[in-house]
Protein backbone atom coordinates (compact mmCIF):
# COMPACT_ATOMS: atom_id res chain seq x y z
CA UNK A 1 0.00 0.00 0.00
CA UNK A 2 1.04 3.44 -0.71
CA UNK A 3 1.98 6.24 1.68
CA UNK A 4 -1.04 8.02 0.19
CA UNK A 5 -3.28 5.38 0.62
CA UNK A 6 -2.13 5.56 4.48
CA UNK A 7 -2.42 8.85 4.62
CA UNK A 8 -6.15 8.96 2.89
CA UNK A 9 -6.89 6.13 5.75
CA UNK A 10 -5.41 8.21 9.22
CA UNK A 11 -7.93 11.38 8.04
CA UNK A 12 -10.78 9.22 7.02
CA UNK A 13 -10.53 7.54 10.81
CA UNK A 14 -9.77 10.69 12.43
CA UNK A 15 -12.93 12.06 12.72
CA UNK A 16 -14.21 8.60 14.63
CA UNK A 17 -11.99 10.02 17.32
CA UNK A 18 -13.76 10.52 20.62
CA UNK A 19 -14.00 14.43 21.80
CA UNK A 20 -13.01 14.61 25.28
CA UNK A 21 -15.72 15.74 27.91
CA UNK A 22 -13.48 18.65 28.88
CA UNK A 23 -10.50 18.07 30.71
CA UNK A 24 -11.21 21.30 32.91
CA UNK A 25 -14.66 21.14 33.71
CA UNK A 26 -18.02 19.11 33.69
CA UNK A 27 -21.86 20.27 33.59
CA UNK A 28 -24.11 19.62 36.08
CA UNK A 29 -27.64 20.37 36.37
CA UNK A 30 -27.93 19.45 40.63
CA UNK A 31 -29.42 23.03 41.93
CA UNK A 32 -33.27 22.66 40.97
CA UNK A 33 -32.31 23.36 37.31
CA UNK A 34 -29.35 25.27 37.56
CA UNK A 35 -26.60 24.76 35.15
CA UNK A 36 -23.01 25.10 36.64
CA UNK A 37 -19.40 24.66 35.07
CA UNK A 38 -17.27 22.81 37.02
CA UNK A 39 -13.69 24.13 37.18
CA UNK A 40 -10.93 21.44 38.27
CA UNK A 41 -8.25 24.07 39.06
CA UNK A 42 -9.53 27.69 40.52
CA UNK A 43 -8.55 30.85 38.21
CA UNK A 44 -4.94 32.76 39.87
CA UNK A 45 -7.85 35.51 40.74
CA UNK A 46 -9.21 33.31 43.70
CA UNK A 47 -5.93 31.13 44.92
CA UNK A 48 -5.36 33.90 47.41
CA UNK A 49 -8.42 33.24 48.86
CA UNK A 50 -8.82 29.87 48.76
CA UNK A 51 -5.42 29.95 50.28
CA UNK A 52 -6.35 32.09 53.00
CA UNK A 53 -9.48 30.03 53.61
CA UNK A 54 -7.34 26.98 54.08
CA UNK A 55 -4.90 29.18 56.80
CA UNK A 56 -8.13 29.93 58.06
CA UNK A 57 -9.30 26.15 58.49
CA UNK A 58 -5.29 25.18 60.06
CA UNK A 59 -5.77 27.16 62.52
CA UNK A 60 -9.48 26.50 64.36
CA UNK A 61 -11.05 29.54 62.77
CA UNK A 62 -13.62 26.94 60.55
CA UNK A 63 -16.30 29.74 60.43
CA UNK A 64 -14.18 31.96 58.91
CA UNK A 65 -13.21 29.69 56.38
CA UNK A 66 -16.62 28.69 55.57
CA UNK A 67 -17.71 31.94 54.67
CA UNK A 68 -14.79 32.41 52.36
CA UNK A 69 -15.23 28.73 50.65
CA UNK A 70 -18.88 29.48 49.82
CA UNK A 71 -17.97 33.25 48.88
CA UNK A 72 -15.69 31.33 46.48
CA UNK A 73 -18.41 29.16 44.91
CA UNK A 74 -21.01 31.48 44.86
CA UNK A 75 -18.90 34.00 42.61
CA UNK A 76 -18.88 30.70 39.93
CA UNK A 77 -16.03 28.49 40.77
CA UNK A 78 -16.38 24.98 41.80
CA UNK A 79 -13.64 22.15 42.25
CA UNK A 80 -13.65 18.61 44.31
CA UNK A 81 -11.34 20.12 46.71
CA UNK A 82 -13.03 22.91 47.15
CA UNK A 83 -16.16 20.64 47.91
CA UNK A 84 -13.91 18.99 49.93
CA UNK A 85 -12.07 21.73 52.09
CA UNK A 86 -15.87 23.03 53.10
CA UNK A 87 -17.24 19.23 53.73
CA UNK A 88 -13.99 19.73 56.42
CA UNK A 89 -14.51 23.27 57.55
CA UNK A 90 -18.65 22.28 58.28
CA UNK A 91 -17.81 18.80 59.94
CA UNK A 92 -15.37 20.04 62.58
CA UNK A 93 -17.63 22.99 63.27
CA UNK A 94 -20.45 20.21 63.84
CA UNK A 95 -22.57 20.92 61.01
CA UNK A 96 -23.18 17.39 59.35
CA UNK A 97 -25.74 17.74 57.00
CA UNK A 98 -23.64 20.20 55.02
CA UNK A 99 -20.34 18.21 55.39
CA UNK A 100 -21.92 15.27 53.68
CA UNK A 101 -23.65 17.34 51.35
CA UNK A 102 -19.99 19.05 50.26
CA UNK A 103 -18.54 15.48 50.33
CA UNK A 104 -20.99 14.35 48.35
CA UNK A 105 -21.01 16.89 45.71
CA UNK A 106 -16.69 16.54 46.06
CA UNK A 107 -17.21 12.87 45.48
CA UNK A 108 -19.47 13.89 42.05
CA UNK A 109 -16.11 15.59 40.84
CA UNK A 110 -13.48 13.56 41.89
CA UNK A 111 -15.24 9.54 42.59
CA UNK A 112 -11.79 7.69 42.84
CA UNK A 113 -10.44 10.12 45.28
CA UNK A 114 -9.79 7.83 48.34
CA UNK A 115 -9.78 10.69 51.25
CA UNK A 116 -13.43 11.86 49.92
CA UNK A 117 -15.14 8.81 50.38
CA UNK A 118 -13.29 8.45 53.68
CA UNK A 119 -14.52 11.36 54.91
CA UNK A 120 -17.78 11.09 53.62
CA UNK A 121 -18.56 7.37 54.99
CA UNK A 122 -17.14 9.01 58.43
CA UNK A 123 -19.23 12.04 58.37
CA UNK A 124 -22.40 9.58 57.70
CA UNK A 125 -21.70 7.59 61.07
CA UNK A 126 -23.17 10.82 62.29
CA UNK A 127 -26.63 10.48 60.65
CA UNK A 128 -29.25 9.07 63.04
CA UNK A 129 -30.84 6.98 60.29
CA UNK A 130 -29.52 3.61 59.62
CA UNK A 131 -31.48 3.04 56.20
CA UNK A 132 -30.52 -0.67 54.72
CA UNK A 133 -30.07 -0.28 50.44
CA UNK A 134 -31.75 -2.27 48.19
CA UNK A 135 -29.29 -5.00 46.70
CA UNK A 136 -28.17 -3.90 43.49
CA UNK A 137 -27.95 -6.03 40.26
CA UNK A 138 -24.22 -6.88 39.81
CA UNK A 139 -23.82 -5.81 36.44
CA UNK A 140 -25.08 -2.46 37.24
CA UNK A 141 -22.92 -2.74 40.31
CA UNK A 142 -19.83 -3.35 38.04
CA UNK A 143 -20.83 -0.49 35.64
CA UNK A 144 -20.70 2.06 38.17
CA UNK A 145 -17.54 0.72 40.35
CA UNK A 146 -15.43 1.10 36.79
CA UNK A 147 -16.96 4.17 36.06
CA UNK A 148 -16.26 5.96 39.28
CA UNK A 149 -12.55 5.13 39.16
CA UNK A 150 -11.84 8.10 37.27
CA UNK A 151 -13.53 11.53 36.49
CA UNK A 152 -15.24 12.08 33.14
CA UNK A 153 -12.36 14.54 31.90
CA UNK A 154 -9.64 11.65 33.05
CA UNK A 155 -11.78 8.55 31.01
CA UNK A 156 -12.09 11.00 27.98
CA UNK A 157 -7.75 11.14 28.28
CA UNK A 158 -7.84 7.75 28.58
CA UNK A 159 -10.39 7.34 25.38
CA UNK A 160 -8.21 9.54 23.20
CA UNK A 161 -4.75 8.17 24.04
CA UNK A 162 -6.00 5.13 23.33
CA UNK A 163 -8.05 5.67 20.16
CA UNK A 164 -4.77 7.21 18.93
CA UNK A 165 -2.48 3.89 20.22
CA UNK A 166 -5.12 1.83 18.71
CA UNK A 167 -4.95 3.75 15.35
CA UNK A 168 -0.99 3.41 15.28
CA UNK A 169 -1.12 -0.45 15.65
CA UNK A 170 -3.49 -0.14 13.04
CA UNK A 171 -0.73 1.52 10.88
CA UNK A 172 1.89 -0.63 11.91
CA UNK A 173 -0.32 -4.17 11.10
CA UNK A 174 -1.45 -2.09 7.58
CA UNK A 175 2.64 -1.28 6.55
CA UNK A 176 4.02 -5.14 7.76
CA UNK A 177 4.66 -7.58 5.33
CA UNK A 178 5.56 -10.50 8.36
CA UNK A 179 2.18 -12.21 8.98
CA UNK A 180 3.01 -12.90 12.57
CA UNK A 181 3.81 -9.22 13.21
CA UNK A 182 0.21 -8.75 11.41
CA UNK A 183 -1.38 -11.11 13.87
CA UNK A 184 0.30 -9.36 16.66
CA UNK A 185 -0.91 -5.74 15.86
CA UNK A 186 -4.37 -6.15 14.62
CA UNK A 187 -4.93 -7.81 17.97
CA UNK A 188 -3.18 -4.66 19.73
CA UNK A 189 -5.04 -2.15 17.54
CA UNK A 190 -8.40 -4.54 18.51
CA UNK A 191 -8.29 -4.66 22.01
CA UNK A 192 -6.55 -1.07 22.73
CA UNK A 193 -9.91 0.21 20.29
CA UNK A 194 -11.91 -2.26 22.66
CA UNK A 195 -10.13 -0.10 25.92
CA UNK A 196 -11.20 3.33 24.06
CA UNK A 197 -14.78 2.47 23.40
CA UNK A 198 -15.21 1.29 27.15
CA UNK A 199 -13.31 4.28 28.62
CA UNK A 200 -15.78 6.80 26.13
CA UNK A 201 -18.46 5.31 27.62
CA UNK A 202 -17.96 5.35 31.30
CA UNK A 203 -16.94 8.96 30.77
CA UNK A 204 -20.08 9.66 28.83
CA UNK A 205 -21.68 7.90 31.63
CA UNK A 206 -19.86 9.93 34.45
CA UNK A 207 -20.88 13.07 32.82
CA UNK A 208 -24.45 12.72 32.65
CA UNK A 209 -24.43 10.88 36.38
CA UNK A 210 -23.58 14.26 36.99
CA UNK A 211 -25.74 16.35 34.89
CA UNK A 212 -28.57 14.24 35.35
CA UNK A 213 -27.63 14.24 39.52
CA UNK A 214 -30.87 13.67 41.38
CA UNK A 215 -30.53 12.85 44.85
CA UNK A 216 -30.62 15.48 47.81
CA UNK A 217 -29.05 15.77 51.66
CA UNK A 218 -32.33 16.25 54.54
CA UNK A 219 -30.93 19.51 56.75
CA UNK A 220 -34.49 19.72 58.89
CA UNK A 221 -33.41 17.93 62.14
CA UNK A 222 -36.75 15.82 61.96
CA UNK A 223 -38.83 15.52 58.44
CA UNK A 224 -42.16 14.06 58.01
CA UNK A 225 -42.95 11.95 54.98
CA UNK A 226 -46.39 12.33 53.36
CA UNK A 227 -48.39 9.81 51.60
CA UNK A 228 -49.23 13.01 49.27
CA UNK A 229 -48.08 16.68 48.61
CA UNK A 230 -50.53 18.02 50.83
CA UNK A 231 -49.45 19.11 55.12
CA UNK A 232 -52.33 17.13 55.84
CA UNK A 233 -51.91 13.71 54.61
CA UNK A 234 -50.91 11.41 56.29
CA UNK A 235 -47.39 10.76 58.04
CA UNK A 236 -46.19 7.88 56.33
CA UNK A 237 -42.52 8.11 58.37
CA UNK A 238 -39.79 10.22 59.62
CA UNK A 239 -35.88 10.87 58.45
CA UNK A 240 -33.23 13.15 60.19
CA UNK A 241 -31.26 15.08 59.25
CA UNK A 242 -28.38 14.34 56.91
CA UNK A 243 -30.23 11.50 55.53
CA UNK A 244 -29.61 11.28 51.37
CA UNK A 245 -32.76 10.85 49.15
CA UNK A 246 -33.59 10.72 45.44
CA UNK A 247 -36.04 12.95 44.12
CA UNK A 248 -38.44 11.55 41.78
CA UNK A 249 -41.35 14.50 40.89
CA UNK A 250 -42.21 17.60 42.13
CA UNK A 251 -45.33 19.70 42.34
CA UNK A 252 -45.27 23.41 43.75
CA UNK A 253 -43.17 23.57 47.17
CA UNK A 254 -42.98 19.54 47.56
CA UNK A 255 -40.65 16.54 46.45
CA UNK A 256 -41.35 13.22 45.45
CA UNK A 257 -38.50 11.14 47.08
CA UNK A 258 -37.63 7.94 47.22
CA UNK A 259 -34.70 6.30 50.19
CA UNK A 260 -32.07 3.76 49.78
CA UNK A 261 -34.44 0.97 50.74
CA UNK A 262 -37.41 1.46 48.80
CA UNK A 263 -39.96 4.05 50.72
CA UNK A 264 -41.01 6.57 48.90
CA UNK A 265 -43.80 9.97 49.97
CA UNK A 266 -43.60 13.63 49.71
CA UNK A 267 -41.68 16.23 51.57
CA UNK A 268 -41.18 19.48 51.41
CA UNK A 269 -38.66 21.35 49.60
CA UNK A 270 -37.21 23.69 52.18
CA UNK A 271 -36.44 20.20 54.00
CA UNK A 272 -33.73 19.53 51.96
CA UNK A 273 -30.57 20.50 49.96
CA UNK A 274 -30.18 18.79 46.10
CA UNK A 275 -26.06 17.96 45.87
Amino acid sequence: MKFSNYLTLAILLLPLIPAPFSATGQETGNHEGDEIYIQNNLLPDREDEFNRANRLYTEGSFKEAILIYNQIINSGYHSAELYYNLGNAYYRSGQVPAAILNYERAALLAPGDEDIRFNLLLARTNVRDRIEELPDFFLNRWWKGARDMLSAGEWAAVSVASFTASLAFLAVFLMSFSVVTKKIFFWLAVTVFFAAFMSFSFGLDQRNHIKNQNTAIVFSPVVPVKSSPDINSTDLFFIHEGTKVWVEDSIGDWRAVRLSDGNKGWLMKMAIEMI
